[in-house]
């Protein structure tokens, strides 16, 4: 085996990309360039039931995003494509015929019905289910006899029942599975696409995959998968195989893309009064589709779950990539935070630069032991890199999460958004900026009810405010050092803290107490627009004081 490592990523299109994927891409990803090997990207989508029409493009998007490309795969090709596993049934064919005609695979004509009273039986005699297999396989005359018929026709490979099967994994070290642990499965399915267990064997070995790193969760189809390796390819080189642990949440249990759609739901069912109608119509979904998502029968596309949480102002988790991108972190941080999380370089080190992380990647260094998903190191982490950018490529970081949120500070040239990086310096994530400096780009102000009770309405906040008013008024320069000058002034003849004076400007200009620094604020904002700001603040809070 070369020391030039072949590596897949191989995502089902079921859904977007999700952070325990990407950090199977990513591990990947850096053996291969540690190696100065070869990374696939290859799309298992056989499951015709369960892909979604966004999923596929959004996962190749996701691993740009990130900085994860790719030497083979689709949109760029390569030598044992296709690399779309439904464009691939003739080759998969092929390979089942191969077992079938040497009698290591057999035709099944069982119902749903029919497995799942096996199923229920074994469960009464409080025995795990295995299928039982025939003891002369049908042959391809019975089984298009039973196509005509209208019966279900799955292929099933014939697992070696007298010895044991041993799995060599990196991480866990030898694992073995005695004689008849494994039952025989089913290869192809009956609408004729392969299962994922098998083409993947098949990809595997026509691609020439030297490593397999994957999720703890598919150990357990590891055995199975090395005896259809062997019933095909004989004493072929074995890819090594390395299961990673597993990533809990830091709100307990496994980290889960079904923990987006689940606070959806959640928050419907609690909600009193909700226009179904309504919310099915903003998800772009069928009345019926919405309420098999209210009852747990289905979960829509996630488009869809995304826009109805926007429309009801529900907070949903970040679970994919594209929602770490949408809540403001930059790929940097993203990437040395998934690269640690059930990895470590064997020092101290936690921030690393991309260049690092290729250098020191070593799969002897996976750990057995589950890794914490800790959302709170993520924005320590995504603190630091948003420090170490250079400003131009912060500034088009920024400029790129303004426009896919859609936010207006997109209307800002490239000047003035240095200007904004450089003046809210230790912000955890662009969003952070975005929020902060909204305010100079929308007239339509929406006042935090409770900055408005704490600061105007309370301690002569507003008397305040309308000395501040006047002495903005009379000024014929508006620079920062003239706006600094005159608060700092005004709060000592006041007697008052400098935020005494300061947060009821910034909650009449900003509708928050969250802004820039309220010197340069004020200045961006300009003198028209922040005295038309103070006097709507005046008259609307002014009226409600007196109303009291």
């Amino acid at each position: 085996m070369s020391d030039k490592a072949i590596t897949r990523f191989a995502p089902s299109p079921t859904g977007y990309l999700h952070v325990g994927g990407a950090r199977t891409a990513l591990f990947n990803w850096l053996l291969a360039r540690r190696t100065g090997g070869t990374f696939i990207l290859r799309i298992e989508d056989t499951d015709q039931k369960r892909n979604t029409p966004t999923a596929a493009r959004q996962v190749m998007d996701d691993l740009k995003w990130l900085g994860i490309d790719w030497d083979e795969g689709p949109e760029i090709g390569g030598p044992n494509g296709p690399y779309l596993q439904s464009e691939r049934r003739d080759i998969y064919d092929k390979h089942i015929k191969q077992l079938l005609d040497e009698k290591k695979a057999y035709y099944c004509f069982d119902t749903l019905e029919n497995l799942d009273t096996l199923r229920n039986q074994a469960e009464a005699e409080k025995g795990g289910f295995a299928y039982r297999r025939p003891d002369s396989f049908p042959t391809e005359a019975d089984a298009e006899k039973a196509r005509a018929e209208g019966k279900p026709v799955t292929v099933r490979f014939a697992v070696p029942q007298t010895e044991s099967l041993v799995v060599q994994d990196v991480v866990r070290g030898v694992i073995t599975f005695g004689p008849g642990e494994i039952s025989d499965f089913i290869i192809q399915k009956s609408d004729g696409f392969p299962t994922y267990n098998f083409a993947c064997v098949v990809d595997d070995r026509l691609m020439k995959v030297t490593h397999v790193i994957r999720g703890q969760e598919h150990l357990n189809n590891t055995p199975g998968q090395q005896a259809l390796w062997r019933a095909l390819f004989g004493d072929a080189d074995l890819p090594k195989y390395a299961h990673m642990s597993v990533t809990v949440s830091d709100s307990g249990g496994k980290l889960s893309k079904r923990e987006r759609p689940k606070t959806l739901q959640q928050a419907i069912e609690q909600m009193e009064t909700i226009d179904l109608a309504q919310l099915a119509s903003v998800g772009d979904i069928a009345a019926d589709e919405l309420d098999a998502f209210i009852k747990g029968k289905a979960v829509p596309d996630m488009p869809a779950i995304d826009a109805m949480a926007r429309r009801l102002g529900v907070a949903l988790p970040e679970i994919n990539i594209v929602d770490f991108f949408k809540s403001g972190y930059l790929q940097e941080a993203m990437v040395n935070f998934l690269a640690l999380l059930g990895w470590n370089p064997g020092d101290n080190r936690e921030i690393m630069p991309l260049a690092e992380l290729i250098k020191a990647f070593d799969l002897g260094k996976l750990s057995k032991s589950n890794s914490l998903f800790d959302r709170k190191k993520l924005i320590a982490f995504n603190t630091e890199h948003i420090k170490m950018l250079p400003p131009e490529k912060l500034r088009d970081y920024l400029k790129e999460y303004l426009k896919v949120t859609d936010s207006p500070a997109l209307a800002a040239d490239d000047e003035l958004l240095a200007r904004l990086i450089k003046i809210c310096e230790g912000a955890r994530t662009l969003a952070d900026i975005e929020r902060k400096c909204r305010f100079l780009f929308t007239e339509a102000l929406e006042y935090d009810a409770k900055a408005v009770n704490k600061v105007l309405l309370k301690n002569d906040g507003l008397a305040v405010l309308a000395i501040v008013r006047e002495k903005l008024a009379e000024m014929n320069q508006f620079s920062e050092e003239i706006i600094e000058n005159m608060l700092r002034t005004l709060a000592e003849e006041k007697q008052l803290g400098l935020g005494k004076v300061a947060q009821p400007l910034r909650v009449a200009i900003c509708g928050n107490t969250i802004s820039p620094p309220i010197f340069d604020s004020v200045q961006m904002l300009g003198k028209e627009e922040t005295l038309k700001r103070i006097d709507n603040a005046l008259e609307k809070f002014g009226t409600h004081r007196k109303a009291e």
